[in-house]
């Protein structure tokens, strides 16, 4: 990692909170008592949440959805300046970020906002006092970060659809399109307890198997094919490292194996290694409409700059093609239980838990994602229950141009 993202404590929030209401609304934490007069105009008065304390305050924003902080900044000029706070918006940044199930080239945030310094807190009170037209400065926007990378509302950063093609969805659906072909690879297919590539062969209820193993490459891998919602055939062409005897050994003694699918050619001028596909390899990264990377979730990026020279590798081999999309399946043998899930997303607001698995943006980041020149998607996946994978290959199929219903 280039920089360290530092960390944001409530006290930090709650005092940049009170001083800005200190300095331009000195009398909101106060209950006016006194009568109002009938002057034929109905004066506006403080609400009963206006007059709370801003800890308190602070608090009932850290239980409502973006959604729902963004309708309260619209109620009164007051909150319309208390929830533009940045160190607010950073502090729901580094709380909630680990706990998104995925991201992609669109909806990344810029990770050098949590990498620079914290601001200082005048800063974070010039641009909020109202009557005034400028917006913070971008390099503090940690709102527009956040809304555009959260789940819930990332929808509205996504291309629409025009409206002539609600009306052709159902003609183009008759048309015989052609299968598109994927390249799946990764030590998360390898190294985990759980296979998900044997996972997939036998879960008709998720991906139906529409066609035998086929296309064999000097035993490296064969080709599946599988139905998506019942009506979308696609086929992943499966890319092991080794035969199946050297990777069931590696993955009971935990060692590392030789990699048949490139060659080490050296190293760049960065100290990333250059690799070179094998000959077999670059024929199918030619044929390919995409590429399905399956990362080990549990372990985080322990090849380092080794996977980001490999995905840059396939890519560079696709024929020079940058429409190409990368999907990274972000693998973990099984899911936590719901209890010690919930338990420590509750306490990651406070730093003192970690997950048994690397969050979507750690891993986009980690593999370099927003590097390439690609389009690229990160999801959280895992091996036992498939959870995540529908979602993934929903993604992909729309990149490869499958018109999608809802889509």
């Amino acid at each position: 990692m280039a920089g360290k993202i530092q960390q944001l404590s409530e006290f930090v929030v709650i005092r940049s909170l009170k001083r800005f209401r200190d300095t331009y609304f000195p009398n909101s934490g106060k209950v006016d008592k006194t009568p109002v007069k009938d002057t034929g105009e109905e004066e506006p008065r403080p609400g009963f949440l206006d007059s709370l304390p801003v800890d308190l305050q602070f608090l009932i924003m850290t239980f409502l959805s973006p959604a729902d902080i963004c309708c309260l900044g619209a109620t009164s000029r007051y909150w319309r300046a208390m929830v533009r706070d940045p160190l607010l918006w950073r502090y729901f940044l580094l709380r909630d970020m680990p706990y998104w199930p995925s991201i992609d080239h669109v909806t990344m945030p810029q990770l050098e906002l949590l990498e620079a310094p914290l601001i200082n807190e005048d800063e974070s009170l010039d641009d909020r006092e109202e009557g005034e037209d400028k917006g913070m400065d971008l390099k503090f926007d940690y709102m527009s970060e956040y809304l555009k990378g959260c789940p819930s509302c990332r929808q509205q950063w996504l291309p629409s659809r025009p409206a002539y093609e609600v009306v052709t969805l159902f003609l183009q659906s008759l048309v015989a399109s052609s299968e598109p072909r994927y390249a799946m690879f990764g030590p998360g297919m390898e190294q985990l307890d759980v296979s998900l590539v044997t996972r997939l062969m036998h879960a008709p209820d998720v991906l139906p198997v529409s066609g035998t193993p086929h296309r064999q490459i000097n035993g490296i891998g064969s080709g599946i094919s599988y139905i998506f919602n019942n009506q979308h055939k696609f086929n992943i062409l499966t890319l092991y490292s080794t035969n199946r005897a050297e990777r069931e050994r590696a993955r009971v003694e935990q060692q590392s194996i030789s990699n048949k699918l490139f060659t080490l050619e050296g190293e760049d001028d960065s100290g990333y290694p250059i690799y070179s596909p094998a000959p077999q390899v670059q024929q199918v990264c030619q044929v390919v409409d995409g590429f399905i990377y399956v990362a080990n979730a549990e372990r985080g990026i322990d090849g380092g700059r080794s996977e980001v020279s490999q995905i840059r590798a396939v890519l560079s081999s696709a024929g020079g093609s940058t429409s190409r999309p990368l999907l990274v399946l972000s693998c973990i043998s099984r899911e936590e239980p719901e209890a010690i899930r919930t338990t420590k997303q509750q306490n990651s607001a406070h730093g003192n838990t970690t997950r048994c698995r690397t969050p979507c943006v750690d891993m986009a980041k980690g593999l370099g994602l927003p590097q390439l020149d690609n389009p690229w998607m990160v999801q959280d996946t895992v091996a036992e229950s498939l959870s995540g994978l529908l979602d993934g290959i929903s993604w992909l199929l729309r990149c490869s141009g499958v018109k999608l219903h809802g889509s």
